[in-house]
């Protein structure tokens, strides 16, 4: 059996790097997807294909109708979601996959530290599993394959 596992979260770090080797080690029977984490291609895509917009506005409205449609196809392919909830960035984005990923039906585990369980408990209710770290994220995924 294989898994694809979709990680959402934010892109500023290597948390990612993290996940996908230790799941690794356990069971090399996962694929990984994700939304873009190149940050300035991620911004850019709506003008790198529709061509130059009138505004910020728009340039930004053209990416994420890209990206959008980009995290929804990997979604739907996915078996697993994880959705890293941090205390260094925003996390709207993490919320929007989140609860896309729950609403689709996907299996979701959230990540989240304890300092987040109170601004996070509706969303952490509908998942499937809430952890506190990266290593027993990987620990429920490798529970799968028992």
């Amino acid at each position: 059996m294989e898994l694809v596992v979709y990680l959402a979260g934010q892109i500023h770090d290597d948390w990612r790097d993290e996940v996908k080797a230790k799941a690794q080690e356990k069971n090399p029977a996962i694929t990984f997807v994700s939304p873009q984490t190149n940050h300035d291609r991620s911004d850019a895509v709506g003008e790198d294909i529709l061509g130059k917009q009138p505004s910020a506005y728009y340039k930004d409205d053209a990416a994420s109708g890209i990206n959008n449609l980009r995290t929804q196809v990997l979604l739907n392919k996915a078996d697993v979601c994880i959705a890293l909830f941090g205390e260094s960035y925003k996390q709207w984005n993490t919320a929007m996959d989140a609860t896309a990923a729950i609403t689709l039906g996907k299996p979701t585990i959230i990540v989240r530290p304890e300092s987040l369980i109170h601004p996070l408990k509706e969303l952490s209710n509908k998942a499937n599993v809430t952890v506190e770290t990266v290593d027993q994220a990987v620990d429920v995924l490798a529970y799968i394959f028992e």
